[in-house]
């Protein structure tokens, strides 16, 4: 019998076309674990604000797995000797990297289960997996914890300039609209090099990195950050914590079975690391459980639950006052009562109609790690002191605002 051609070349809208250069990452690529990203948004819910933006996290994870072939491609021209083990593990490691994103970005983290990041889901999934490929992915796993001693190879997973982040604002802003976002990722890539087992970038891809730094801030206040996003999460979240609680009194709410298993039992770090129940509904779980949940919920008996579901299904979202400090607690109370007289409900169920986000973010943090440029003469520079073209310290402050969400009677 003849074996199956597992060479594939995808057309991608933002990169071209993308290779899948072997067996061993076509078998990555086909595992439900790693399909099930088709049916999650790579922006969530910024889909509100921007139309476009409708692209989701399995078309990221293979753009930033072509990057991380030319990455590499570009090192070897530089040099430096790394393996096709090395390169392969790699390619699988940025492959993986969002694996265990739940449903919407990150409202499912802060709802329907707690203590547990989507990095540490990410890292039990890939572990299920590599048992599942006899170890192949032993030294991916490896890479991605960071344990491998070429710590570049993690850098470019996860760093200042990781292949990540490369591929996501190119793919955000084309999708969004917002051109602002626009980066050179293939010029930055020609930059990268080496120095001390570090990734650097060569003196003359300086201009290409104030660029991408001053994408980044744009991209974050514009896009990830947009205050109708905001709100739209933050609404989400509340109709998932109320449906929780309804759920915790053995009310009936119509869901999926994987739905259904987390709201109506408490699932937290500790039930991932010793359920294998919990991943496989978990891996079960995607955006298109939550949205046929909440059409359904638009017609439960309880106020609050169809309210918020009918409020969020026809884009009747919570209303936004931003400001440097939280709401101060009159005004705070005198919202509550608001809702308490309107809808007839306690003070416990009126704080379902509004909630509180403290935004933040620092454009390029130095102590996370430095970006740094690599001269002629062998001397570094981290990009804060190299950059003459505008003040890139200006980009290390952390901007923090006060998002007050409520829903407008």
């Amino acid at each position: 019998m003849k074996k199956p051609n597992k060479r594939k070349i995808i057309n991608d809208p933002v990169f071209g076309f993308i290779n899948i250069p072997n067996d061993f990452i076509f078998d990555i690529i086909q595992h439900p674990y790693f399909q099930r990203l088709n049916r999650i948004k790579q922006l969530g819910l910024s889909s509100i604000v921007y139309p476009g933006a409708q692209h989701t996290r399995l078309q990221h994870s293979l753009g930033a797995m072509h990057l991380m072939g030319e990455a590499i491609t570009q090192l070897r021209q530089e040099g430096h000797y790394i393996t096709l083990a090395e390169a392969e593990a790699a390619s699988a490691c940025i492959l993986l990297h969002d694996i265990g994103h739940g449903p919407f970005s990150h409202t499912l983290e802060h709802s329907l289960v707690t203590g547990i990041s989507h990095e540490e889901i990410s890292l039990m999934m890939m572990k299920k997996i590599n048992a599942e490929m006899d170890g192949k992915l032993n030294l991916a796993l490896d890479i991605f914890t960071n344990k491998y001693p070429k710590k570049y190879l993690h850098q470019l997973v996860s760093g200042q300039l990781d292949m990540d982040r490369l591929d996501y604002l190119s793919r955000d802003s084309f999708f969004s609209g917002v051109s602002e976002g626009i980066i050179g990722a293939a010029r930055i890539i020609k930059m990268l090099n080496l120095h001390n087992d570090q990734l650097v970038v060569d003196a003359k891809g300086i201009y290409s990195i104030e660029k991408f730094l001053v994408a980044r801030r744009l991209m974050y206040w514009q896009v990830y950050l947009h205050k109708t996003s905001v709100a739209a999460e933050k609404m989400l979240m509340n109709i998932l914590k109320r449906a929780k609680e309804l759920a915790s009194k053995q009310v009936t709410l119509f869901t999926t079975p994987a739905l259904q298993y987390f709201l109506y039992n408490e699932i937290d770090k500790f039930g991932f690391e010793n359920s294998e129940e919990a991943l496989e509904h978990f891996a079960l779980l995607d955006d298109s459980d939550i949205i046929c949940a909440i059409k359904v919920w638009i017609n439960h008996s309880d106020i609050v639950l169809s309210t918020l579901c009918k409020a969020f299904t026809n884009r009747r979202l919570f209303k936004v006052i931003i400001s440097t400090e939280p709401l101060d607690e009159v005004n705070r109370v005198k919202y509550l009562q608001q809702y308490q007289t309107h809808f007839d409900v306690s003070e416990n169920d009126a704080e379902y109609f509004m909630g509180e986000e403290v935004v933040s973010t620092d454009t390029y943090s130095p102590k996370d790690e430095n970006i740094n440029i690599l001269y002629k003469d062998g001397t570094i520079k981290d990009i804060a002191d190299a950059s003459d073209m505008l003040n890139i310290t200006v980009l290390t402050k952390k901007v923090e605002k006060h998002f007050f969400c409520y829903y407008k009677l």
